[in-house]
């Protein structure tokens, strides 16, 4: 590529599409008007509407050549006839492109108007393309309206604009509306790529990342970034170079926040933080970097297939998506956005920042499980949390205890027509762990799922304590809360040792639960709370008069105690 050639045409212009075909990124208009060409269902007037750099023009413009192709009105335009080629060079006379900012006021508009009356003087339709057209003034929309309505069989208007919202309600009835999406980052990137390669430009993947990213969903912004970068390289595209160009770093400089993370490690964050701070390096882009980098752990977590294999630190970000969960990481990537979003409300930007990753450091979802027996814990108290209402399967333990066939069956299956009556925590043949080991189960299930947190929270209280004995807890599970099972069984299983300090064998099998279970208690308890109050406000003295003699209505009752 010869970079000195007085030739030289920018790639915006160069690579700017002459066909749907090459349009990139906006399949959901190019199939509209490609069937409407085909089937002769054409409109008199079009909006297109996005932000910079996404094509509105460029659509207009491919609209225009399919009007107006010698070969007839088609979807595919030869591109080799007058007409296109004058099109393609700006030089046809019936296509008439209005810069609205310039052309404002109504007499500007009147005169377009009159001129559109006349037929087209070398094409099939006069295609009138006003960019911008939310600048235009009122005057100048009220002017447009009689001829939107009716215009005539030759006149098509072509509207474009960044702010659809600015143009009257009254012209946009009047208008096939399409709005034209902002490209993802890879996507452009894959495009930069190909024009690259056509260009027989060297470079580097993550310099096409980076200006990917920089061009914010504008394919003209990166073609533009790519032309200055290939000047700022030198005829190449190295990711250095490009990051040194665009102000921006390799987000690898993050990589050690997360790993400080990982570890827990708070005064080690807040020195990375300072780090940051010293290199005078932009906190917004360091939180849209961060939440990048928690995309790429959350993919490696779950579909790691779906990653670019020449992903760089990829070792690294793997070592992360093993030391930091799933449910974590994605609680991470929230609160980046998050702060990101409130950065400008903080007391100063550092603060923001700092405050973010505070965040992070404070709400990590607690699995319940620790490194050492939670024996020593005083249990929660076993009165509070009981229902006052009968329950099939909540059977004092000391009643249980005083059965004598309930420890012959410990092990009777889930599927059973009533809940099997609970083995003892203890007797001959399996006595108690020992209390310096490990904490005694006592069959109270509710209390010790409600010491659980998180989505383990939420699946213990789904299942009911089938049967227990010194070695084992069975629980079941209704079909309805299975999802849960996959996510969080085996650190449900690991939670409930740690409490208990003893590697006990816990089985869940899926069932049907007769009441038991956690949530269904904590739900007859609220009924019943509910179900009281209801009863106490009907038959209080006042209320009864007041409904007898002045008609009220009761809207709303709550019972106060809330527990």
């Amino acid at each position: 590529m010869n970079l000195s050639s007085s030739h030289h045409q920018v790639l915006a212009r160069k690579w700017r599409p002459k066909t749907f075909i090459d349009l990139v990124g906006q399949s959901h208009v190019v199939r509209a008007l490609s069937n409407a060409l085909e089937s002769g269902r054409l409109h008199h007037a079009y909006l297109f509407t996005g932000t910079r750099g996404v094509g509105k023009t460029t659509l207009a413009r491919i609209l225009a050549r399919c009007l107006n192709c010698e070969s007839g009105v088609t979807a595919t335009p030869c591109g080799e006839c007058s007409a296109c080629q004058q099109i393609d060079s700006g030089r046809f006379v019936d296509l008439i492109e209005i810069d609205a900012a310039s052309y404002t006021g109504v007499d500007n508009m009147r005169e377009i108007l009159e001129n559109a009356q006349y037929a087209p003087t070398a094409g099939r339709y006069k295609v009138y393309i006003i960019d911008e057209v939310h600048m235009l003034s009122k005057n100048a929309f009220n002017a447009m309206l009689k001829t939107l309505e009716e215009p005539p069989g030759h006149v098509v208007f072509i509207l474009a604009t960044t702010d659809p919202q600015k143009v009257p309600v009254t012209v946009l009835s009047r208008c096939l509306q399409f709005n034209l999406k902002q490209m993802p980052a890879d996507l452009v990137a894959r495009h930069l790529k190909r024009v690259l390669e056509a260009e027989q430009v060297s470079y580097e993947t993550e310099a096409l990342n980076s200006l990917a990213r920089a061009a914010a969903g504008s394919m003209r912004d990166a073609l533009s970034l790519t032309d200055q970068a290939i000047a700022y390289g030198q005829g190449q595209l190295k990711a250095d170079e490009t990051r040194a160009m665009l102000g921006a770093v390799d987000s690898a400089y993050l990589l050690p926040l997360l790993e400080a993370l990982a570890a827990n490690d708070g005064l080690r964050l807040m020195a990375e933080a300072e780090t940051i701070a010293e290199r005078s390096l932009s906190f917004d882009a360091a939180l849209q970097d961060l939440a990048l980098l928690l995309h790429q752990i959350a993919l490696l977590q779950v579909v790691p297939d779906a990653l670019d294999s020449d992903l760089p630190d990829q070792a690294r970000l793997e070592t992360l998506s093993h030391q930091i969960d799933a449910e974590t990481t994605q609680l991470y990537y929230q609160i980046a956005t998050l702060g990101r979003r409130d950065l400008e409300w903080a007391p100063d930007p550092l603060a923001g920042f700092r405050m973010t990753l505070l965040r992070m450091l404070a709400f990590v979802p607690d699995s319940g499980a620790t490194d050492t027996p939670r024996c020593s814990q005083p249990p929660l108290p076993k009165a509070s949390p009981r229902p006052a209402l009968a329950s099939p399967a909540r059977v004092d333990p000391a009643a249980r205890a005083s059965e004598p066939a309930a420890a012959s069956r410990p092990h009777e299956p889930a599927a059973a027509a009533a809940p099997a009556p609970l083995a003892p925590a203890a007797s001959k043949e399996n006595p108690p762990p020992s209390p310096s080991r490990a904490c005694t189960f006592d069959g109270d299930w509710f209390t010790l799922s409600q010491r659980l947190n998180g989505g383990l929270k939420q699946l213990a209280s789904q299942c009911e304590l089938a049967t227990y004995d010194a070695h084992s807890i069975t629980l079941r599970l209704p079909e309805s809360a299975r999802p849960l099972l996959g996510s969080l069984g085996n650190k449900l299983t690991h939670a409930i040792r740690d409490l208990l300090g003893t590697a006990l064998k816990i089985d869940i099998q899926i069932g049907t639960t007769q009441g038991s279970a956690p949530a269904e208690v904590l739900t007859q308890q609220k009924n019943a709370r509910q179900s009281s109050a209801e009863a106490d406000i009907y038959a209080d003295p006042t209320v009864q008069t007041l409904l007898r003699d002045f008609a009220a209505t009761v809207i709303d009752i709550s019972p106060l105690n809330k527990v």
